[in-house]
């Protein structure tokens, strides 16, 4: 099974997440046996060997734009 650690802004966020969808929202994050998580941000980088999903904040975009 593969799973991936989430990093905001580089601060680790989540841990375990097995499903990872973009919204116009946000990105949903799924782990097995809790709720969804809709975070306010968009994609950065995926690293597939380190197992690790790096998100950028939408807030800091918008306050900077």
């Amino acid at each position: 099974m593969c799973q991936v650690a989430v990093y905001l802004d580089d601060e680790k966020i989540m841990d375990s997440v097995m499903l990872v969808e973009s919204l116009p929202e946000g990105v949903r994050l799924v782990k097995m046996f809790e709720p969804p998580r809709i975070v306010a941000a968009a994609i950065r980088q995926v690293d597939l060997i380190k197992n690790k999903l790096y998100l950028e904040s939408l807030v800091q975009e918008a306050e900077n734009g």
